[in-house]
């Protein structure tokens, strides 16, 4: 006789070709598992951080209850999802950034007239007895399939927040973070200016992204001889950021010749000329979610051609100009206004346009020279534009500069020789009382600078 089947499976994520499980493997599964405890002394790295951030959002919203989702679970293909990141002020106001954080939610309960107290809601680990069978039988939430959860008790030394079970939440009322424009709004300003311990985690993701990039310029080689080199150059560069954090902070842009062309070329798919320039444009996002956001456009040969250095020293002369204009009480514009005068002026002195006044040089250029950066690669996105686009800058604020040349391959306007190269130069920087600093210094940006640099590491990676 076989045992019957064990209790019902409603509300597990069970799979239609999973196996049957009888009384006895469900008896058996439920025994005999040892404890493992977090260590008591865990804490998420913005621990000490955090309740500034909440009190902040706090005094915004007196009286109001808010309520800031994580976020759940997005459908790649069947029965197959898409990585999971928690939202981004999920993230900073409380700390916790892991793949375990789906569906969880963060509330801010009114405590008086002007305060609020934190409560997270959670999924705990499943238990392991009393006929549960989610943590082996869960394909989406089971800890045998996607990995150990912490309980409510550890959750809140984590976090430093009160925590609850979530299924306690039921349809929370209040001013919901993915449905309130006013609160998404505030989130987005809040976040403009950045502490010290931002400031240390974006630069920790610059110096990932730094190795990253030289990784390639050593694996250049086989890209070359690959019939997908653009492809090899991704796969390189992001190895190095899943393997130092929790991987891309956006699609890698590795585009040689005309396809530099294309702002937001991410198909990766083209074979590479060793006459052509590579524009990269990667990141790496740390555990922490945040993320650099650097561009180099180098010579595939390892040396520029005299157009090739033509154009990328207007691009240059244009960052030089733009990084000038970073100061406290600066507007936000005029960084990208200075270098799109380098670059006006440097198309009329070619020929290429009869002035160097009006709009005219966006035809080759197109696109803004900056934005903000942190938790998303286009941080405070949500902000008011008299906050940020229309706003001052202030210390503490970290952002890119990036102008470009976007040489199209089919422009008559342009002599031929010019046509399908593209150049793009983006560093990361923070504003401090005196001007900026530049974060991203240790990847060269002179002709001479990238020649040389390249050379070293290509001599370095053919010798392993």
């Amino acid at each position: 006789m076989t045992d019957t089947p064990s209790r019902p499976t409603a509300g597990l994520n069970i799979g239609s070709h999973d196996l049957p499980v009888s009384a006895e493997l469900s008896r058996f599964m439920a025994s005999d598992w040892a404890a493992s405890p977090l260590p008591d002394a865990a804490r998420v790295p913005s621990y000490a951080v955090t309740p500034a951030r909440r009190a902040r959002l706090s005094a915004r919203f007196p009286g109001e209850r808010l309520i800031i989702p994580a976020g759940e679970l997005k459908v790649r293909s069947h029965d197959c999802d898409y990585r999971f990141r928690p939202h981004s002020a999920y993230a900073w106001l409380t700390g916790l950034t892991g793949e375990d954080q789906v569906g969880h939610v963060l509330v801010l309960e009114p405590a008086g007239p002007h305060g609020h107290e934190a409560v997270l809601y959670l999924r705990p680990r499943s238990l392991r007895s009393g006929g549960n069978e989610e943590f082996y039988r869960d394909r989406r939430y089971g800890e045998f399939w996607v990995g150990r959860r912490p309980d409510l008790a550890e959750a809140e030394r984590l976090s430093g927040i009160r925590c609850a079970h979530l299924d306690a939440l039921g349809s929370p009322t209040g001013r919901n973070a993915a449905a309130d424009p006013e609160l998404a709004v505030a989130l987005s300003e809040l976040r403009l200016v950045k502490d010290a311990w931002e400031v240390a985690e974006l630069q920790l993701a610059v110096d990932h992204t730094t190795a990253g990039f030289e990784d390639v310029v050593r694996d250049l080689p086989r890209a070359l001889a690959h019939p997908r080199g653009e492809r090899w150059i991704e796969g390189v560069f992001n190895r190095r950021a899943r393997a130092e954090g929790n991987g891309t902070g956006y699609e890698t842009i590795a585009a040689s010749g005309a396809h530099a062309c294309v702002l937001h070329w991410i198909r990766n798919d083209g074979r590479l000329n060793a006459s052509d320039l590579l524009l990269m444009d990667a990141g790496v996002e740390t555990d922490g979610l945040y993320t650099a956001d650097v561009t180099r456009t180098l010579p595939l040969s390892g040396r520029f051609s005299p157009v090739q250095r033509q154009v990328y020293e207007l691009v240059l002369a244009a960052q030089d100009a733009g990084m000038a204009a970073l100061r406290p009480g600066a507007s936000f514009r005029d960084f990208h206004r200075a270098g799109m005068r380098v670059i006006a002026e440097g198309l009329a002195e070619w020929g290429v346009l009869k002035h160097a006044e009006g709009d005219l040089h966006r035809r080759y250029t197109l696109c803004s020279s900056g934005h903000m950066l942190g938790l998303d690669v286009h941080d405070c996105a949500q902000a008011r534009a008299d906050t940020y686009l229309d706003g001052v800058l202030e210390e503490g604020q970290v952002l890119t500069v990036e102008p470009g040349l976007y040489l199209q391959p089919d422009d008559e306007t342009l002599p031929p020789e010019l046509r399908g190269i593209g150049v793009r130069i983006e560093d990361d920087l923070v504003i401090t009382a005196e001007g900026a600093r530049l974060m991203s210094g240790a990847l060269p940006r002179t002709v001479a600078g990238i020649e040389e640099w390249m050379g070293n590491l290509l001599e370095d990676g053919g010798g392993r």
